[in-house]
């Protein structure tokens, strides 16, 4: 093999971990996140710097959770007396196997499987869980050190959003544990949140959120299609072009800037390029709502709305949303893009337990 054809192995490789962005880290506890076994020694001690990796890892907007072999109760003491405990969304402390760890705090979060990292110090707690999810990027604890420096774990941006993710993501588990104690229709539910969804052009400051949604959201992406800082900023100034981004907040707090629209305008009609929301927030309406302004805006200016999408097991509850809110197939491309044609005939009107800020 030559050496160019290694280098360029070595390169490609570099640009796939580069590309490849971590969204949430499990930690194991004994020997890897502490000193020492715990049912061993009651009193054992964080790792000389794990704190301020943990730290580091949180304002970089990466969750973090815990999968452990461990007795629950003298674990989550443990954690408390460190003052660590905030740091962990639905840790799992149990003599399970760690993959169906993993497994649950995927379905908690509701975030890709191919986005989770697990750092463990016992080689068969790492091929166990790479057994099972061959998409989590396994984690050695002797390269404990290293994870700042890893391309996975480093985002392009810092932003508002991200740095407060963790909060966003508590704010939903107090919204979750409420509404599984609430008795009546789900419509009835959601009025008792208060919700406001805005919905306006991107400012400068929001472009690099902007950009990460198109990075991070895989499963409510319509296309599929990424686009940088710089041809967002592009599409913001055009004429032919309209992008939106949208922000939640409820009684809770706000779950930051949760969808993002690109429209290519031409005369007579519109065609809808990108269509994304945030995971956290489908079950919410917001999606048919934007839809609905989209329509709204396509009559008022007289022309046909079209939309393309590039459908796939992952994005299906997007197509599901385009065929609810009256988007008919078109045609098909030879590449497999699917074009609709939406039915403004039809009018809906936003529903009533959320208020929408046009602007």
């Amino acid at each position: 093999m030559s050496s160019t054809t290694l280098e360029e192995q070595k390169k490609a490789i570099s640009n796939e971990r580069s590309e490849r962005k971590i969204k949430c880290v499990v930690w194991d506890l004994d020997n890897t996140l502490w000193e020492g076994t715990l049912l061993e020694d009651p009193h054992v001690e964080l790792k000389s710097g794990i704190r301020e990796i943990m730290q580091e890892l949180d304002k970089r907007g990466i969750l973090q959770s815990i999968a452990s072999k461990n007795e629950h109760a003298l674990a989550m003491s443990r954690i408390k007396e460190l003052g660590i405990e905030e740091y962990f969304l639905y840790p799992q402390i149990h003599w399970g196997p760690k993959s169906d760890s993993i497994g649950r705090i995927r379905q908690d979060l509701n975030i890709g499987i191919n986005t989770f990292a697990f750092v463990d110090d016992q080689i068969f707690e790492l091929q166990e869980v790479s057994f099972a999810h061959p998409e989590v990027l396994c984690i050695d604890a002797a390269q404990i050190c290293e994870m700042l420096d890893m391309p996975e774990l480093t985002p392009k941006y810092i932003t508002e959003d991200s740095s407060k993710r963790r909060q966003m993501y508590l704010a939903d588990m107090a919204r979750k544990k409420v509404e599984e104690h609430f008795e009546g229709p789900q419509e009835d539910f959601l009025a008792t949140l208060d919700m406001v969804l805005t919905i306006g052009t991107p400012r400068e400051e929001d472009l690099k959120r902007a950009e990460e949604l198109t990075l991070r959201t895989n499963q409510l992406n319509t296309t599929g299609y990424t686009y940088s800082y710089d041809e967002l900023d592009f599409f913001r100034h055009s004429d032919r072009h309209r992008l939106m981004i949208a922000g939640l907040d409820d009684k809770y707090g706000g779950y930051g800037k949760i969808g993002l629209v690109l429209i290519e305008c031409e005369k007579e009609s519109w065609m809808l390029k990108l269509f994304l929301m945030s995971c956290r927030v489908m079950t919410r309406g917001v999606g048919t709502v934007m839809i609905n302004h989209i329509r709204n805006e396509a009559r008022k200016n007289g022309v046909r709305l079209f939309a393309e999408m590039i459908p796939n097991d992952r994005n299906r509850m997007m197509y599901m949303t385009y065929k609810f809110n009256h988007f008919n197939e078109s045609h098909k491309r030879d590449d497999g893009l699917v074009v609709f044609e939406n039915d403004l005939s039809k009018v809906q009107e936003f529903p009533g337990y959320l208020t929408v800020k046009i602007g």
